[in-house]
This record gives C-alpha cells, sequence and structure tokens, in this order.
C-alpha cells in the first residue's frame, strides 16, 4: 500500500509524540530531534515499505539509522570554527585539556575492580558522603573507607601505568 499524504499524517498523530520524546532522548538538540522525525516520516513514506511487524518498532528503527547517519556524516565534516572559538584560544586548549583528562580518568576507572570503581564515583563524582555511599552501595561505612583508601592507591597505580603525569 503506498503511503498518501493521509497516512503521514496519521504516523504523526499516532507515533509522532513517542518518536519525538525517543530521538530527543538520544540527541537532546530539540531542533535536530525536529530534523530527524521529519527524515524518519520522509524515509517511511518515501519508501513505503511492506511492513510486516509494528509500525512504531519500524519507524524507531529507521531514526535510529538517520541518527546514526547524522552522526557519521558530522564526524567526516570538521567541525566549524565559531567566533568564541577564535577569540578565545586559551580557553579552547583548557577545554580540550579537560576533555583529555576526563576521558584519561574514564579509562583508569574501567581498569579499576567494580568495587573500587563504585566507591570511588559515589564519593568523588556524585559527592555522596560516606554515610550516602554507604547506603547507596549497601555497604558498612568502614568497608566504604576502606575501599576508598584502596581505591585512590590502584587508581594512581593505573594511571602510573597510563604514563600520566600530575
Amino acid at each position: 500500500m503506498p503511503l498518501d499524504e493521509d497516512v503521514v499524517a496519521v504516523i504523526y498523530r499516532d507515533h509522532g509524540t513517542a518518536l519525538r520524546r525517543f530521538v530527543l532522548g538520544v540527541c537532546h538538540d530539540p531542533q535536530l530531534t525536529d530534523d530527524v522525525v521529519q527524515e524518519t516520516v520522509l524515509r517511511v513514506w518515501q519508501q513505503a515499505p511492506q511492513i510486516t511487524g509494528s509500525l512504531r518498532s519500524y519507524l524507531f528503527r529507521t531514526a535510529r539509522n538517520v541518527l546514526i547517519d547524522n552522526y557519521r556524516k558530522a564526524q567526516r565534516r570538521p567541525r566549524e570554527a565559531t567566533e568564541r572559538d577564535i577569540a578565545d584560544p586559551v580557553g579552547a586548549a583548557e577545554r580540550v585539556d579537560e576533555l583529555l583528562n576526563r576521558v584519561l580518568m574514564e579509562e583508569a576507572l574501567l581498569r579499576l575492580s567494580a568495587e573500587h570503581r563504585d566507591v570511588l564515583v559515589a564519593l568523588h563524582y556524585r559527592r555522596f558522603t560516606v554515610q550516602e555511599a554507604s547506603d547507596h552501595l549497601h555497604i558498612p561505612t568502614g568497608t566504604v573507607k576502606s575501599r576508598a583508601h584502596y581505591a585512590i592507591r590502584a587508581l594512581r597505580t593505573v594511571l602510573d601505568e597510563m604514563g600520566v603525569e600530575q
């Protein structure tokens, strides 16, 4: 069955809100979300597929493919410089350093045991107190303190192995 304009209106009415919520949850940009939803419905309308299963599932899969296509296009194309980047090259260098430090820390945390990583994330990233971390992780406060001590030592070792100096 070819999709006509009435069918497109029905797709938007029945599935538009859920599709938009799904895309917005992935890209967090309302303008890009609208573009992806429109592209998704346009692809479905142009291709007029013989859908044997759920239309909603097909729409979500198509939206996912549109998001992946957009991501790949953005990776091939160099990022455009803004006036802020040009006016503040020192600030840009600091942002790059901050991003690099974040990536290195994530890599180092992944090399720790799950118990050590959970305690460090609770105490240092989520800013929990020892008692809050204890409640959240369902372990005694003394164990939180002990794991934090050994986790910091293990993290220093991992960072040394990675060649990170600081």
